[in-house]
């Protein structure tokens, strides 16, 4: 027959024999064995054993973390115009982390010395001394002449000799993160787009004729020539009309395909007209840091 168990109010199950439970001694002991070896548990139940191994809890299920979905921002408007009449065609919208982004002048500043850096050609090249050719042997004795010390022909002292410490090729490339300058490319457009400097143009961009004088003429009646800060036009394929015109009015504006430009022509023309198309490709070509998402450990 099963011995009775012995219950603590902190403790599972006891069991002890007959024995021990004659023992008024071991009686007045056990719980306090009990408290300091026993482990929170559920008391048993009617179809449970009430004496042998102690009962255990289940394990139990980890709560379910609940995550916070980040606020949505509204999505920017922006109209899209007709070259060069200027006249406004239809709109469309834009994610606000891509035309909405806060001004940033130090990841703007870091990326545009990262595009200058790259830009150097770093040709300069000059022959030092040991590059020149000549003949080692020392041209005048140390003393006794009155004049200055002088060593060989390629001293840097004479006519004909090594430069000192003269430029040789070198790459004057720096690094910058993908994401840092994918960042500076949005932040650059969104800085234009808030102070409403950000013309959104239809695709295939041209002019009926190649005259610069005529296209100077429609700029300046549109305030978007020189007298307004001159503006920088990016197609992705430039007509000829357009790309001739272009070359004569230099203070007007330029005109560049969107695989040349970059972060510095953003910012240093008066205002920015762009092909939408064009637009699509680099907010596509620049969103690394947006595309990709860390993988949660929960």
């Amino acid at each position: 027959m099963a011995s009775p168990a012995i219950h603590n109010s902190r403790s599972v199950l006891w069991p002890m024999s007959l024995k021990v439970l004659g023992d008024p001694l071991l009686q007045c002991l056990a719980p306090r064995f009990s408290r300091s070896m026993a482990t929170e548990t559920a008391m048993p139940g009617p179809d449970q054993p009430s004496i042998g191994i102690a009962l255990h809890a289940p394990p139990s299920t980890p709560p379910s973390v609940q995550r916070r979905t980040p606020p949505t921002q509204p999505d920017v408007l922006t109209t899209i115009y007709r070259f060069p009449s200027m006249e406004p065609q239809s709109f469309a919208y834009y994610p606000a982390n891509k035309l909405d982004l806060p001004l940033r002048r130090d990841i703007l500043h870091r990326a545009v010395i990262f595009e200058g850096d790259a830009a150097r050609q770093g040709t300069a090249s000059t022959k030092w001394r040991r590059d020149v050719h000549g003949s080692g042997v020392k041209m005048r004795p140390q003393k006794g002449t009155g004049m200055a010390r002088l060593g060989d022909r390629k001293s840097p002292s004479i006519r004909g000799g090594g430069v000192a410490f003269g430029p040789h090729p070198r790459d004057f490339s720096t690094d910058l993160p993908r994401k840092m300058y994918d960042l500076a490319w949005r932040t650059a457009l969104s800085y234009r787009y808030k102070r409403g400097q950000l013309v959104v143009l239809e695709d295939g961009v041209e002019i009926e004729m190649d005259e610069s004088r005529w296209l100077a003429q429609i700029m300046n009646w549109n305030h978007i020539g020189r007298s307004d800060g001159g503006s920088l036009l990016v197609a992705r394929k430039p007509g000829d009309n357009i790309s001739q015109a272009f070359r004569g009015i230099e203070g007007h504006g330029r005109l560049k395909s969107e695989d040349d430009v970059d972060v510095k022509d953003l910012l240093k023309a008066g205002r920015v007209m762009i092909e939408k198309q064009s637009l699509d490709a680099l907010l596509r070509k620049h969103s690394s840091d947006l595309n990709r998402r860390v993988p949660s450990a929960v």
